[in-house]
C-alpha cells in the first residue's frame, strides 16, 4: 500500500521581541497535545506559500504581509510521508489567537524546547535556539 503524501505549510510567527507564537494541537487530533508552529495541509490546487496564508488567516486570525521560507523537512511516518515547509512570518496584520480554541502562547525564541513539539518539528526547534 502506497503511503498517503501530506504538505505541510507552517509560520514561525516572529515578533519584535523574539517571541515566538504556537499553538497546541487538539487532543484528538494526530500527535494532540503537543506544540506547534501553525498551518496546515497544502490543497491540491495551491502553492506552500497560499497555503501558509490561507491556513494563518483560518487558524489564528492573521493576515501575514511578509515571510521568507526557513527549510523543508521530510518526515516519514508509519502512515504517511510528510512535507513540512517552514515559513519565518515577521510582519502582519491582527493579533493572533487560537480560532479554533486551541491553546496558544508566546515563547521567547531561545526557550523553545523541542521535546514538546512533534518529531519533524525538532529540526527546525533546535536550529531556532542555536
Amino acid at each position: 500500500m502506497e503511503k498517503k503524501h501530506l504538505h505541510i505549510a507552517a509560520g514561525i510567527i516572529r515578533n519584535t521581541q523574539h517571541e515566538i507564537f504556537i499553538t497546541q494541537r487538539h487532543a484528538d487530533a494526530h500527535m494532540g497535545g503537543v506544540w506547534e508552529f501553525p498551518g496546515g495541509k497544502v490543497e491540491q490546487e495551491e502553492t506552500p506559500e497560499q497555503a501558509l496564508i490561507r491556513e494563518l488567516q483560518e487558524e489564528i486570525g492573521i493576515t501575514v504581509i511578509h515571510y521568507d521560507l526557513v527549510k523543508t523537512v521530510e518526515h516519514d511516518f508509519p502512515d504517511r510521508l510528510i512535507t513540512l515547509y517552514f515559513f519565518l512570518v515577521d510582519e502582519w496584520e491582527n493579533e493572533p489567537f487560537g480560532k479554533e480554541g486551541q491553546l496558544s502562547r508566546w515563547v521567547l525564541q531561545k526557550d523553545l524546547i523541542a521535546d514538546e513539539f512533534p518529531p519533524a518539528n525538532r529540526s527546525i526547534v533546535a536550529l531556532l535556539t542555536a
